[in-house]
């Protein structure tokens, strides 16, 4: 059941990415060049809603419908990598108006050449995590 719960939010995530336009590299790239502010309301209403949601379910709920109980998250370390990280994809995100989300659901659109932008994103993951099991770490 959770499985299909996770399926129906990532389809339904993906619907919402593509009503909004963030689908369409040029929407994106007119965003981030402060030219459309349009996918910033978008972004802004997403955030609101998940924070009352998120805020509101955890007040409702004694334990959630798929566990035993809710899992906080405390965080995680900034570290040099995690830095280098954000500055490579906001690179890359700014060049070509794509991240790995809106790539699998401009795909489901139909805009098949992204698909080389998400093997790209998968050989970049697997060529990092080749590097970082040589480096023990």
């Amino acid at each position: 059941m959770i499985k299909a719960t996770m399926y129906i939010g990532g389809v339904l995530f993906g619907f919402g990415l593509a009503l909004a336009g963030a689908t369409k590299p040029e929407v994106v790239l007119s965003f981030l060049h402060l030219d459309d502010l349009g996918l910033g309301l978008v972004i802004g209403t997403a955030l609101l809603v998940s924070l009352i949601v998120f805020q509101g379910v955890a007040r409702l709920m004694s334990k959630p419908l798929f566990g035993k109980q809710f899992d906080g998250h405390d965080g995680f370390p900034v570290t040099r990598r995690t830095v280098v990280g954000a500055i490579i994809f906001g690179v890359g995100w700014g060049i070509s108006g794509i991240c790995p989300a809106t790539s699998l659901a401009s795909v489901g659109t139909g805009n098949w050449p992204l698909l080389f932008a998400i093997v790209g994103m998968l050989a970049g993951g697997f060529i990092y995590g080749t590097i970082r099991s040589r480096q023990g770490g």
